[in-house]
């Protein structure tokens, strides 16, 4: 009565349809768990420069140097959903020509089954902190955060910052040695 390819239709849209319901349930289980947690931050050197920026123009803009400790347990946050973590640390500040900077210095990507377990001493930056004009010289409110994007085997992309916050200022005169 039915065909061979009628058959085989049936069988792979049924097969679809089952897994796309497991799919469902997976993001489910795991959409409304809190992945935040604790994390440690210190600046252990914090310098400011006057350097020309010569990829924009020739003005001189302040160029910061930071040096850092880290200490979190992301071990809590993989669970069978959680496929990798990336992780950034973002500095955030204010300057009289900007309500709002946000500089990511350092990422790193934990992949599950890897060492959850962060305790970095003397950290340096990833990427240069550059300020688009003179705003960090004597700055003495720059935030330190650390946050994660979560990639899931199933579902929403979430941005999960830590709890942990570091506070710290740049000093009043710029730096004369090399960096």
């Amino acid at each position: 009565m039915h065909t061979v390819l009628t058959r085989g239709n049936a069988t792979v849209a049924y097969t679809l349809s089952v897994l796309a319901c497991l799919t469902f349930s997976c993001f489910l289980s795991t959409v409304f768990l809190d992945y935040r947690t604790d994390a440690s931050i210190n600046t252990v050197r914090v310098l400011v420069k006057n350097v020309p920026d010569y990829g924009a123009s020739r003005e001189k803009h302040d160029l910061g140097y930071v040096t850092f400790d880290l200490q979190t347990n992301l071990t809590d946050v993989f669970n069978w959903n959680v496929k990798q973590l990336f992780l950034y640390l973002t500095a955030e500040y204010k300057t009289p020509a900007n309500q709002l900077n946000q500089v990511v210095l350092w990422d790193k990507i934990i992949l599950r089954g890897d060492n959850a377990v962060l305790d970095f001493k003397n950290m340096n930056t990833k990427y240069y902190f550059w300020d688009d004009g003179n705003g960090l010289k004597d700055n003495r409110n720059v935030s330190l955060y650390l946050s994660w994007n979560i990639i899931p085997n199933a579902g929403l992309l979430p941005s999960v910052q830590a709890t942990g916050k570091h506070i710290f200022k740049f000093p009043a005169d710029y730096a004369t040695s090399s960096i």
